[in-house]
């Protein structure tokens, strides 16, 4: 099914779209921007909008390039595709684009073999470290390889990264030079081996397009119409790319929600987005804002939480409207500490799956990795089933590997029906009729019926699906890593879980330090981000949801923490969590928004956190600058985190110019706050006096 459909047909192609995802989808060819808030049906607006184009003739459908930022969501996307009848566009994320791309064109630019693709550049961040004579500490490697991600994310080299990074004050895991001279030396050693990272296939791309014409002009023919998703979340790099891609022409939709940006720290920037219609003045531009999703409850919570966010640009000012039919309100706990709070989460678990919600629509959300262990404990131990979202990948698992061998030899056995074929070769490597009681065999069994239920769904899609097309499925499914769902409650950070949705959230560990997290310091840009983290958490959930926070990290600790400051406003009055929060609150200190020295007003982040403004002189005392820099790194070594963890530059140079004799004299720097001056209080005033007698 590939040719023009009459008007009355492509009519029908729009049955069942709202009134916006409609204009969105029948806009006429050229710039569109979709403003799509969480759970606005952007998936199904866009792939509507492709088949609209191939069915009214604009396009061909092997002229679409659809790209967007995760396997899944490619994966998601083709599948919609098909349903529609439009196989031929291609849906993939940008490095997968760029590298179907760089290897056809390599050997006419280039010459010889296309190079291999560097999986893991720890091993060359390492050498490259030592040379530089930085600590080769696994945590360093990983600081250091963030670090050159973001770089060359935003198109920054070698040479530029010390001035660049000093003019963003961006906290950075060692002096700028040393980090310059990692990033160079790591080029160098990649280069001399002959291997690509994942940032190259962008950068290399980009540069063939823009510097052979014969190139970008077959690539020009080739592709005509280009749909990227998640655009609040493209770098530099992908936007250049984009660009290159585009070679001028406007034939181009992307759909986004700048409330949803939260990868800022590899790049990303909403600013495409926003500035969209400034770039095409005739774009049209459509907002979705009824959510399909979540109850109304859940949509308010939602819709509280960003609406207390600061700075927010008109673009982004999307107010959700739910469409669901009501449900149970969202559920405020708070507990002593995070092993309570681990054990309440599994019991209310239980009562979920024995209410009749599937272990698959239920998530446990947390902002760190780190905090998985208490919760993996907790359900273990009450029997429920569960899996770690980024642990072992599903097509990489024996059983899985075992099936679709067992597939692959039982291709030409010729049986009409795919399911029925399907089930019973998997018979044959153990998915039996009822499921086994638990353990390791029930996970074996749960991911051999998901590919039975791979089956069913292409068997739903795709008239005359046979065996063979079923293994090509697979194999395109494993290359792509997009995994069916299996049974078992999800583990998963916020980051990971972006894109996703459950009929029940769980987010935990909601306390200051963890959510907003405590590298955050006080630093605007950083808080709304954590911010928008947050929101997208709570926009996971389609009706049952759950907010929680301990007192103290473990049994008996003292109980100092304070729940997350995203969470006033939130919690019911009548709360009990409310009403301890309103006994032990103390007046707020008035907020300096002055320069000290002029006494003019501080607009600027880092102006605010020196206590003065750029135009005014600096009274740092080199020397105590020194010695607190020294402090920090022996601590950061000590606690095994970044520098920046610690306290950030900006924070020790005001530190180094007010000189603070006392606990009331240092909580008055912005980025010192309780938690801050609990643990590293009496250090510094320590470093302090002693910069002072010496």
């Amino acid at each position: 099914m590939t040719g023009v459909l009459s008007t009355k047909s492509i009519n029908r192609l729009l049955d069942g779209l709202d009134p916006e995802q409609r204009a969105a989808a029948s806009a006429p060819r050229g710039p569109v921007c979709v403003l799509a808030g969480a759970g606005t049906g952007k998936t199904r607006t866009i792939t509507h909008r492709i088949a609209h184009l191939v069915r009214s003739g604009h396009v061909s459908a092997g002229q679409v390039l659809a790209v967007t930022f995760t396997t899944r969501a490619a994966g998601e996307m083709r599948t919609r595709l098909r349903g529609l009848g439009v196989e031929a566009a291609q849906a993939l994320t940008f490095h997968a684009a760029a590298r179907r791309q760089l290897r056809y064109f390599w050997p006419r630019v280039v010459g010889d073999r296309p190079w291999d693709l560097l999986e893991n550049k720890l091993r060359y961040v390492g050498q490259a470290a030592n040379r530089a004579k930085l600590g080769t500490e696994v945590e360093i490697l990983r600081d250091l390889a963030s670090e050159i991600e973001w770089a060359k994310a935003s198109l920054i080299s070698p040479d530029d990264y010390p001035a660049v990074t000093a003019r963003a004050q961006r906290d950075i895991p060692a002096p700028a030079a040393q980090v310059a001279e990692v990033y160079r030396t790591y080029e160098e050693l990649k280069n001399a081996a002959q291997v690509l990272d994942f940032d190259d296939l962008l950068l290399h791309t980009t540069a063939v397009l823009e510097e052979h014409g014969a190139v970008a002009e077959e690539f020009r023919e080739r592709y005509r119409c280009f749909v990227v998703d998640e655009y609040q979340d493209v770098t530099p790099l992908q936007q250049r790319l984009l660009d290159a891609w585009l070679g001028g022409r406007d034939d181009l939709t992307v759909v986004g929600d700048a409330n949803q940006t939260i990868y800022s720290f590899g790049g990303a920037s909403p600013r495409p987005l926003l500035e969209f219609t400034r770039r095409y003045p005739d774009a049209t531009v459509v907002r979705l804002e009824r959510d399909y999703r979540s109850t109304p409850e859940v949509v308010a919570l939602a819709n509280r939480v960003i609406g207390a966010a600061r700075g927010r640009p008109a673009g982004s000012r999307l107010k959700l409207i739910g469409q669901r039919p009501p449900g149970p309100e969202p559920r405020f706990a708070e507990f002593d500490d995070e092993a309570v709070e681990a054990g309440a989460v599994a019991r209310r678990v239980r009562e979920l799956l024995d209410g009749g919600v599937s272990a698959s629509e239920i998530a446990i959300l947390y902002r760190v990795n780190a905090q998985s262990e208490a919760y993996e404990s907790a359900l273990a131990e009450a029997g429920i089933p569960y899996l770690v979202r980024g642990g072992e990948r599903f097509f990489n698992r024996t059983e899985v590997r075992q099936a679709m061998s067992a597939l692959r030899m039982a291709s030409g056995d010729g049986s009409s029906d795919l399911v029925t074929t399907v089930r019973s070769v998997l018979a044959r490597v153990g998915l039996t009729e009822s499921p086994p009681a638990g353990g390791a065999a029930k996970e074996r069994w749960d991911a051999l019926l998901a590919i039975v239920e791979l089956a069913e769904e292409l068997a739903s899609t795709v008239a005359d699906a046979d065996l063979p097309r079923f293994c090509a499925e697979l194999d395109q499914r494993a290359a792509a890593q997009h995994p069916p769902t299996v049974e078992g409650v999800t583990l998963a950070s916020l980051h990971a879980a972006k894109g996703l949705e459950w009929d029940a959230v769980f987010l935990v560990g909601l306390a200051e330090g963890t959510m907003p997290i405590l590298h955050a310091g006080d630093d605007e840009a950083a808080i709304e981000e954590e911010r928008r983290l947050f929101y997208v958490g709570v926009t996971r959930a389609r009706e049952h949801l759950w907010l929680s926070w301990a007192l103290a990290r473990t049994p008996g600790a003292r109980r100092n923490r304070r729940r997350s400051r995203f969470l006033y406003g939130l919690v019911p009055e009548d709360h009990p969590a409310a009403r301890a929060a309103r006994s032990q609150q103390k007046p707020a200190s008035p907020v300096k928004t002055r320069c000290r020295v002029c006494g003019g007003p501080l607009l600027e982040t880092i102006d605010i956190k020196l206590g003065r403004c750029g135009r005014c002189p600096s009274t740092v005392d080199e020397g105590l600058l020194e010695r607190l820099k020294t402090w920090r790194g022996d601590r950061a070594r000590e606690l095994k985190v970044p520098t920046f963890v610690v306290f950030t530059d900006a924070t020790l140079m005001a530190i180094a110019e007010q000189r603070p004799a006392d606990e009331a004299a240092l909580v008055s720097i912005s980025g010192i706050g309780a938690t801050k001056l609990e643990r590293f209080g009496a250090e510094i005033l320590g470093v302090v006096r002693a910069s002072a007698e010496s």
